[in-house]
């Protein structure tokens, strides 16, 4: 991330405004009693989620984000260091998996679809998947230059996630703002 990128995802205000959001982000969503979230940064989903659910875990892949998240949580949140494309989980532990602003910081689109797969491995038969991320637009490139975006085409999900198992997709979006997705893994 640039410098910008890290001072917003790091404040005070950013983490309000997903506190705010959150509960909107998953209601309706049954996520069960052991949720997976990928790519926490900085925390400010970690936080808004944590009193939502009864046990969550965060797979982050930055080294030092994890370490401050260990800290911050210490053992309300189990934290594991490691990549979402690869993640050190069983099959099937999870009742859950979301991921919330963070798609658009994988580099390839080959990266994120080996994400939804190893979404698909680690959930239970019947769980979901709940993501949201920016879509592409001028002030969002803005904001990322010298930064990693990968913004995801909302044409592009529903196949991707159809070819990584999962069914009863559903996709929406807010045109030059955002998209948001959910998908389970069949019973």
């Amino acid at each position: 991330m640039n410098l910008v990128h890290r001072k917003l995802c790091s404040s005070a205000l950013w983490a309000k405004a997903v506190a705010a959001e959150m509960p909107r982000n998953v209601a309706g969503f049954d996520l069960g009693d052991s949720v997976l979230e990928i790519g926490p940064g900085y925390g400010a989903t970690t936080r808004a989620l944590v009193g939502l659910v009864p046990r969550l875990t965060s797979i982050e892949i930055d080294e030092a984000s994890a370490d401050l998240l260990n800290r911050e949580f210490d053992g309300r949140v189990r934290i594991v260091h490691g990549d979402g494309a690869a993640m050190p989980f069983e099959d099937g532990e999870f009742s859950a998996v979301v991921c919330f602003t963070m798609l658009h910081h994988v580099p390839t689109t080959e990266s994120q679809d080996a994400i939804f797969a190893e979404a698909f491995r680690v959930l239970r038969p019947g769980g979901v998947l709940r993501a949201m991320d920016n879509l592409a637009s001028a002030p969002f490139r803005l904001f990322h230059l010298g930064d990693t975006m990968n913004a995801l085409d909302p044409v592009s999900i529903w196949p991707r996630l159809q070819e990584a198992g999962f069914t009863d997709i559903k996709v929406g979006h807010v045109p030059k703002r955002s998209v948001e997705f959910s998908a389970r893994k069949p019973e």
